[in-house]
């Protein structure tokens, strides 16, 4: 009986280890496509309905289409901009992201959290915190 429920303890450490990467690969990916303005590998981690909010329950807009419209043009016309990983916690399927977003070089730094909910593969859920 020990033997068994020390395998089945370590089946769910191994999942939830699996689960926690995965989600942490697609937050790394979106991150290192935005600070090369790369549309198409920035979308690529996200789910087609991915609803973005502010912090905690302001709905901004859902879709990949509508994430497209708004930072095509930003990646585009931000030659300077990146975003620089101050701290991430991963628990589960969440990503929380500490950032200091640089827009345009000499102006002030824009700070941010960012929240990823991971479902099924792809970051379904976004929630934004900036000062």
């Amino acid at each position: 009986m020990i033997t068994l429920i020390g395998i089945l303890c370590i089946g769910i450490v191994q999942a939830q280890n699996n689960v926690e990467e995965i989600a942490e690969k697609l937050a790394q990916e979106q991150l290192d496509a935005y600070n090369n303005r790369n549309i198409e590998a920035f979308l690529k981690p996200y789910a087609d309905n991915v609803k973005v909010f502010n912090f905690p329950n302001e709905f901004q807009y859902e879709g990949k289409e509508n994430m497209r419209s708004r930072y095509q043009n930003m990646f585009a016309n931000s030659p300077d901009l990146h975003c620089n990983l101050v701290k991430r916690m991963v628990m589960g399927n969440t990503v929380i992201d500490q950032e200091e977003v640089i827009r345009k070089k000499g102006d002030p730094v824009f700070h941010a959290i960012a929240i990823y909910k991971i479902i099924e593969g792809k970051i379904a859920e976004v929630y934004f915190i900036s000062k």
